[in-house]
């Protein structure tokens, strides 16, 4: 099991707080990066259950943690997500910039017609 710092737990639960706080109702598109692959999920927290999830694990290349498999994440998850009929969701970055892999899972999600 991973070992989260105390400083990465508080970026978390800052995050978690201002999408609380939002006054729409709506399913959390929450995000987790490792080093060396990046998973996706669109969490429906009223019922507490995930609604939709994608990772790169499942491309089955060996390019698994870079910017296109995030991109191909990010367009899978949006597809999964249309098929239940979920179009709008709340970006969870958890404790990661938006940078890099995120900001291209974020991208390709939008693309692919989340809206958040």
């Amino acid at each position: 099991m991973r070992k989260i710092n105390k400083l990465e737990q508080r970026r978390r639960e800052r995050i978690r707080r201002r999408i609380r706080q939002s006054p729409l109702v709506r399913p959390r598109l929450s995000v987790f990066r490792s080093n060396k692959y990046i998973y996706a999920q669109v969490i429906d927290d009223s019922d507490g259950r995930t609604v939709a999830a994608a990772s790169s694990h499942e491309n089955g290349e060996g390019r698994a943690g870079d910017k296109e498999a995030a991109a191909v994440v990010g367009k899978l998850v949006a597809e999964r997500a249309a098929e239940r009929g979920i179009k709008e969701v709340v970006f969870d970055r958890g404790p990661y910039l938006y940078h890099g892999r995120v900001k291209a899972l974020a991208e390709a999600a939008r693309k692919g017609g989340l809206v958040f």
